[in-house]
């Protein structure tokens, strides 16, 4: 059994994400994951952005790199072409990964970079302000949308398999024993790896659009998600406002993008008689 303690700073503590929030539930399946997966301490970097997924880093104890909202992805990859040995993670929200950093996220997944990117799904910018995000639901209020939202929300999991991803899962904060076991999966896949995890914003989402408590959110998570299995034999209409939980993309017919580098490398100084 993981102690949770030798993997988080003590003096980062207490946290800071409100009660109820999802991603303590997703740090902890983190945290499991990567101890599951035997990564250490010191071979190991985790990068955020900006936004309460950013906070990870703060509490973690591992190599950590806060950066720039929506840039976690290109400074991660820039960690892990100079440091191919380590394992590099992404911990990042759906505004910091898909609205601001979302050309970020076709590319990075288009290169196939042997990262492991975990996106927390709250359907809002909650730490700067409820505005709403490419994942809120159609029609929700948000602080940027007092009338209702009037866009409509897109699949990032099927944006990441289009744009290349070899690695695609989704899941919820309710069904965490599934979301850890994801999270182990992406950091074992060589390539790039997305798990995205639907989580509860009692605060910047939830209360503006009366969802109830914290535990009201995580029953209709339950209620709304069906498995890949079960969604095979449904039909669209079936389909429609579910959310298809588990392994989506799993292929290995792509190598890595530091791998294909370093092979173009030994072939420019194979051509002047140097190796790498």
């Amino acid at each position: 059994m993981t102690n949770v303690k030798d993997y988080i700073r003590q003096d980062k503590l207490p946290h800071i994400w409100c009660p109820g929030c999802g991603d303590g539930t997703i740090a902890g399946a983190m945290i499991r994951a990567i101890d599951a997966c035997g990564l250490t301490k010191d071979n190991t970097a985790l990068i955020t952005g900006i936004g309460c997924s950013a906070r990870f880093n703060n509490i973690m104890d591992f190599h950590t790199f806060q950066t720039a909202h929506g840039r976690a992805l290109s400074y991660a990859t820039g960690f892990k072409m100079m440091k191919p040995e380590m394992d590099v993670l992404v911990a990042t929200g759906d505004g910091d990964c898909a609205g601001i950093g979302g050309n970020h996220l076709i590319h990075t997944a288009r290169r196939n970079i042997d990262l492991t990117v975990v996106m927390i799904n709250n359907q809002i910018y909650g730490m700067t302000g409820g505005q709403y995000s490419p994942m809120t639901p159609y029609p929700s209020i948000a602080s940027t949308a007092q009338y209702s939202t009037f866009e409509y929300p897109f699949d990032v999991c099927e944006l990441v398999k289009a744009a290349g991803g070899t690695y695609v899962a989704r899941s919820t904060t309710y069904h965490i024993n599934l979301t850890q076991k994801l999270i182990e999966n992406a950091i074992r896949h060589k390539g790039f790896s997305f798990v995205e995890v639907i989580s509860q914003c009692p605060t910047n989402f939830g209360k503006r659009n009366k969802m109830g408590s914290p535990y009201d959110m995580l029953m209709k998570q339950k209620e709304m998600s069906v498995t890949v299995e079960q969604a095979k034999d449904m039909s669209p209409e079936e389909l429609e406002g579910k959310i298809v939980i588990g392994e989506l993309v799993n292929r290995t017919d792509r190598k890595p993008f530091d791998e294909v580098y370093q092979d173009m490398v030994r072939k420019a100084l194979a051509k002047k008689g140097e190796k790498l």
